[in-house]
């Protein structure tokens, strides 16, 4: 292909995912290495799908839902059109890497799960999409505070608070509104999600999810989890949960920065 074909959205997409001919590929580069917003945006979309690539891959290895495998009727063809039919499903989730649609796991997830470890998982993804950001980490600045926590408190429905979290190193850099989880039982819209982010002197990154309509009121105890490279400690309080997320804090410092969040929300 010739260079003289314009580099298209697709073209980057493609190159990102490693599925360009290798022509194309050092045509790519030539046309990245005279644009320089262009090449850490490409920077940027890379780190985004090892992120989620981190938190999904494992996905790829479970085994088929047993679930599925007795909706099928007797017989070997049967058997193979569920087996299929499974990996179409584990694939669904897979399909996040491509669209990075936050809220896809939702049709995927075990009704098992409970609602504090649904919140760990959703503010996991949504730490490995936005935390690698350069030009766009949020949407309205620290240097806006006051307007950022009205808008997220008028949207979530209840007053929401960005902790100060000087005392451990981390400085406010702002926040954003992310799409929540809907009940696809009761038709429930999703509620709105906040998202607070912070950063260290060291660029160490740390988020807040905060969601509301929340009803595991057992789960008020620090709980902490592992999705793929970022660690998360999330909590409920009454109607509130709460999950603290970051990859690059350890899970002693990170336990002691969701203890001093803890006690800033605690009314």
């Amino acid at each position: 292909m010739s260079a003289d074909v314009p580099i298209t959205e697709v073209d980057l997409q493609a190159y990102v995912d490693g599925r360009l001919a290798e022509g194309r590929r050092g045509e790519v580069e030539t046309w990245l290495a005279s644009r320089p917003d262009e090449a850490q945006r490409v920077a940027q979309l890379r780190s985004q799908r090892d992120a989620l690539r981190a938190l999904y891959d494992p996905v790829l290895d479970e085994p088929v839902p047993e679930r599925l495998i007795r909706l099928a009727p007797r017989g070997s063809r049967a058997r193979e059109l569920a087996l299929v039919a499974g990996w179409v499903a584990i694939g669904a989730v897979a399909g996040v890497l491509a669209g990075w649609q936050l809220h896809a796991w939702q049709a995927g997830r075990s009704p098992a799960m409970s609602e504090g470890a649904s919140i760990a998982r959703s503010a996991a993804v949504a730490h490995a999409t936005y935390s690698p950001e350069v030009r766009h980490p949020v949407e309205v600045g620290a240097d806006q505070e006051k307007h950022l926590v009205a808008w997220l408190s008028k949207r979530l429905g209840a007053r929401v608070r960005a902790p100060t979290l000087e005392a451990a190193g981390l400085s406010l850099m702002g926040g954003r509104l992310l799409p929540g989880e809907g009940d696809p039982a009761s038709g429930a819209e999703p509620a709105p999600v906040a998202q607070f982010m912070y950063q260290g002197a060291r660029g160490q990154r740390v988020t807040l999810y905060v969601r509301t309509e929340v009803h595991g009121h057992s789960e008020t105890a620090f709980r902490f989890a592992r999705e793929g490279g970022v660690r998360v400690f999330y909590w409920i309080d009454r109607d509130f949960g709460y999950a603290l997320s970051s990859s690059d804090l350890d899970r002693t410092h990170l336990e002691r920065v969701a203890e001093l969040v803890y006690r800033q929300l605690e009314p």
